[in-house]
């Protein structure tokens, strides 16, 4: 009985032995690396959790604008705020979204293109501005919930065909200038606003 009582003592201070000897292993240097990685994998986590909450807040944001965009084109009251412009010869500008706009208001329509900001232009912000009288006025919604506009106007300085294309779910959107009696025709790119909602400075008409 003794030599077992021996034996099973020898055999727990051979374990107690090597788990002092494992825990000896994880000197300092491992522990502080052991340390660093569980807070790098808990920011990382925390990472994660901020972006997908800024990701859903954009898109609500972006729903609720491209609501607003989208009524404000059926009521016929927007402003095209345009952030690029792509002239007929295909080089494209970035231009200041409240000098360079197509606005729709009830019957009346602005197009201002100014490309420049070294000079006044005939418009005095750097391009040009025409207003007209707004006809035709058709907008057609496909199976996605993409939006089409399009309709003419005619003024002492403009007579075109303007065409607007707004996806669904946003108020970004992209519009095509065709004139009449030329073919230099225009992009543009921006967002739609409500046009109460816009801050575009409108320069002096043709």
């Amino acid at each position: 009985m003794k030599k077992v009582l021996q034996t099973l003592m020898v055999i727990v201070a051979g374990l107690s032995l090597a788990v002092l000897d494992m825990t000896a292993q994880n000197t300092p240097a491992q522990i502080r690396r052991q340390q660093e990685m569980q807070k790098w994998h808990q920011e990382m986590e925390e990472f994660k959790a901020r972006s997908e909450q800024r990701r859903e807040i954009n898109e609500l944001t972006d729903s609720i604008a491209g609501v607003q965009a989208a009524a404000a084109v059926k009521n016929q009251d927007f402003v095209l705020e345009a952030d690029q412009v792509t002239f007929k010869n295909g080089n494209t500008v970035f231009v200041n979204s409240s000098t360079t706009f197509v606005s729709v208001k009830g019957n009346r329509a602005v197009v201002q293109i100014s490309p420049s900001n070294f000079s006044a232009g005939p418009n005095g912000v750097g391009g040009v501005t025409v207003d007209g009288t707004v006809s035709g006025m058709q907008r057609m919604i496909d199976r996605k919930g993409n939006t089409t506009v399009s309709f003419n106007v005619m003024g002492i300085g403009i007579n075109a065909q303007i065409e607007i294309y707004m996806t669904q779910g946003t108020n970004r959107a992209s519009a095509t200038i065709y004139p009449n009696f030329n073919s230099n025709t225009v992009w543009i790119e921006g967002e739609i606003v409500p046009y109460a909602n816009s801050d575009v400075f409108e320069g002096m008409s043709l």
